[in-house]
């Protein structure tokens, strides 16, 4: 990526904090895993969205005549043979596009300079722990100068809302990086798919922690940098667990396995869900289950083009949902009645209970409101059937091309009453990327097959 691109952002931000804002940016802090070891060290999205630059302790500060100055870990030749390379602050400017950089030790000092004489200043609420109150101590040091007539900053604003909305629509560019994301991920489930097969085929002991190791292989393989979230891989009764980490517990023929997994690339997420055999044959049930997700996602994808709300493919899915579990005989229509009375009461929850859909960009769980900015005052009231709990009700994001977001139902079958033996212990989901556009969407990753004859064609091979 080019410093220009990151230059452009900051400029666009910069026209938006005002002639007198000025912003501070802190990139996310390393963190110890136990003794002398950190965790795998990731850059936070803010700061690389606006700098590229992926070392840690450091900070942008961003004036609002888009003058940027960095902070950032100063050349030492001796840290370095432990620690890695650093750009240092002489390096800086000609490297990242920034006006001027100086070393992190220096913040504190220079901080409330930077902030003297200026109205507003803006950073990132409730992002980064103690940043309120070492913003505090900046002004104060600021408020001591006022006597020599300097003027403090009378506002403090939250810089995740302009900031959000700027990553909410991606770039070309950001595309391509998130279509290249997709494809390593398609392939890496598609590895997964395989082995499991061939290894039930050979009789060779399969566990959870065989396939996740495929995935990982593959993301690195491709050129991912680490996965952009801890990999589900649900094996059996275990895919009814909507957060389960990849384990321990055996594969075993005629059961299904759940893999929700996407690598990280660049900066920027995939996440891609698939349920298949074990050893490559639905049953029966399984199948009937299956297809009826597969359904309820094609109607989802039908509902996200631009124009749409960010709703209307969750409501597409319940509907599809919801006849098919009245079909199948899941839920009792002398009980729970039609399929609106279904809808309208959330009898669907017992086996859906999770939204179809987030945004997807830097972040797995991207940023950026599920509310129209347009219509935010406008809010009706309504009672959930279930919890009894009052909501308020504004109205959802109107889709814009370039938006990205993942569609993902699913169907999760635990043991109870009335519920046929045969979808016992069945979890199902299926989820692909999808980046928004005039007329509909493209599903970035459909590298990896979806459709069940598909599914049992590819593990056959």
């Amino acid at each position: 990526m080019t410093s220009a691109l990151h230059a452009q952002r900051r400029a666009r931000l910069a026209a938006q904090l005002g002639p007198d804002g000025i912003a501070i940016v802190p990139t996310a802090p390393e963190q110890p895993r136990n003794r002398d070891t950190d965790f795998l060290y990731r850059h936070d999205s803010y700061f690389y969205y606006l700098t590229g630059f992926t070392e840690p302790n450091a900070w942008l500060v961003l004036a609002g005549d888009g003058r940027a100055t960095l902070f950032c870990a100063p050349k030492d030749l001796e840290r370095e043979i432990w620690d890695g390379y650093r750009l240092g602050p002489e390096a800086a400017p000609g490297v990242l596009g920034v006006d001027e950089a100086f070393s992190v030790a220096t913040l504190d000092s220079a901080l409330p300079r930077l902030l003297e004489n200026r109205g507003t200043v803006w950073y990132p609420f409730a992002t980064h722990a103690g940043l309120e109150t070492r913003v505090d101590g900046w002004l104060q040091k600021v408020r001591a100068r006022v006597r020599f007539g300097a003027l403090c900053p009378e506002q403090q604003r939250d810089l995740c809302g302009p900031l959000d909305e700027m990553r909410l629509v991606k770039d070309a560019h950001e595309q391509d990086v998130m279509r290249r994301a997709a494809d390593i991920s398609a392939r890496a489930h598609v590895r997964a798919m395989k082995t499991s097969a061939r290894m039930l085929r050979a009789g060779q002991e399969v566990r959870e922690y065989h396939l996740d190791a495929e995935l990982l292989h593959e993301f690195r393989l491709g050129g991912s940098q680490y996965p952009a979230y801890g990999s589900i891989v649900a094996a059996g009764a275990n895919a009814c667990v909507l957060h389960y980490r990849a384990d321990a517990a055996p594969v075993r023929a005629g059961e299904l396995v759940l893999i929700d997994a996407g690598c990280e690339l660049d900066g920027y997420a995939s996440d891609i869900t698939r349920t298949f055999p074990a050893d490559g044959r639905f049953t029966g049930p399984q199948r009937a289950l299956y297809d009826l997700v597969l359904a309820s996602q094609d109607a989802a994808v039908a509902a996200t083009r631009a124009g749409q709300r960010f709703n209307d493919p969750h409501e597409a899915t319940v509907k599809v949902l919801a006849q098919g579990l009245l079909d199948l005989g899941l839920l009792d229509a002398n009980k729970v009645g039609s399929v609106q009375d279904v809808i309208d009461n959330r009898s669907y929850f017992q086996f859906y209970m999770h939204r179809t859909g987030h945004w997807l960009g830097m972040d797995v769980h991207d940023c950026g409101s599920y509310v129209e900015p347009t219509q935010v005052g406008e809010v009706s009231e309504r009672k959930d059937p279930l919890s009894g709990e009052l909501i308020k009700n504004r109205p959802s994001r109107i889709l814009q091309p370039g938006m990205v977001l993942t569609i993902e139902p699913g169907l999760y079958v635990r043991p109870a009453e009335g519920v046929p033996e045969q979808f016992h212990h069945i979890g199902i989901r299926i989820e692909d990327d999808a980046i928004v556009t005039e007329n509909g969407c493209e599903l970035i990753t459909r590298g990896v097959p979806v459709h069940a004859d598909e599914i049992e064609a590819l593990m056959r091979d």
